[in-house]
């Protein structure tokens, strides 16, 4: 089996949100926290928490 970088795992669009420079920042979609996100930014913002535990939770258990 070869190994080419487009493994059966990969969970689509992996592209973030541009990081903004100063607040105001956006909200959190889950915990309504302060994210590293500008305000002005249109989609699903995650602070790192949520961000790292979605990705726990969609990673692959091999």
């Amino acid at each position: 089996m070869s190994d080419d970088g487009d493994g059966y795992c990969a969970i689509g669009d992996t592209t973030r949100p541009p990081e903004a420079d100063g607040p105001p920042y956006a909200e959190c979609v889950l915990c309504r926290e302060p994210t590293e996100y500008p305000e002005s930014y249109k989609g699903i913002t995650l602070c790192p928490v949520c961000e790292w535990q979605e990705a726990q939770r969609a990673a692959c258990s091999g």
